[in-house]
């Protein structure tokens, strides 16, 4: 018994001094320095965007503020070709209101509203089970005073070419404001 227990000791602290010595990842400086996957479910790496002005936004199609899809894309039309790229993330943490399967949500989304801009595959935006780059966007160390959980579907954090968050918006805060348009003309320049 006590050969055993010695033998797992042995064993668990040669483990430890393996991770210990390891060499330290990389932790993401900016929003862009993440890979994620897109709505096929491939690696798509957001450091193809730096340079550019980018709205990450979480989405779901069975909510309150669907309709916003159609005012998304009309500001990725408008401004894609000064530097803006609009990025969708499907999540289904507010109220099951995003239940389909990637193959569904992209039929949706180009069957109801035309969306031409990337979408990601369905992530976790809050809870234990959160995407890293949704720690990145809503926690202190990395989001300075725009920290915070997200509350609901359709917030929107503008992220400059530098790949530092900029804004962040709330649910109720339409593509068409005017507000949200200024900070995306500032940020363009």
């Amino acid at each position: 018994m006590f050969q055993a227990r010695r033998s797992l000791f042995v064993a668990s602290l040669a483990l430890f001094a393996s991770l210990t010595l390891a060499e330290p990842t990389t932790m993401p400086t900016t929003a862009l320095d993440h890979v994620v996957k897109d709505i096929e479910d491939k690696d798509h790496d957001l450091s193809q965007y730096k340079g550019k002005v980018v709205l990450i936004v979480n989405v779901a199609s069975k909510c309150g503020f669907t309709k916003q899809y159609a005012g998304l894309e009309k500001l990725y039309e408008n401004y894609k070709d000064k530097g803006l790229v609009v990025i969708g993330f499907p999540a289904n943490n507010f109220g099951g209101q995003e239940p389909g399967s990637n193959e569904q949500i992209q039929e949706f989304c180009s069957s109801k509203f035309n969306v031409t801009f990337p979408m990601m595959s369905k992530v976790s935006v809050k809870g234990d089970d959160k995407a890293p780059l949704f720690k990145y966007l809503t926690e202190k160390p990395t989001a300075g005073d725009l920290a915070g959980e997200i509350k609901w579907n359709f917030n929107k954090f503008l992220i400059g070419k530098d790949g530092k968050i900029v804004a962040r918006y709330e649910s109720k805060v339409a593509p068409e404001d005017k507000k949200l348009i200024g900070e995306i003309e500032a940020a363009l320049k």
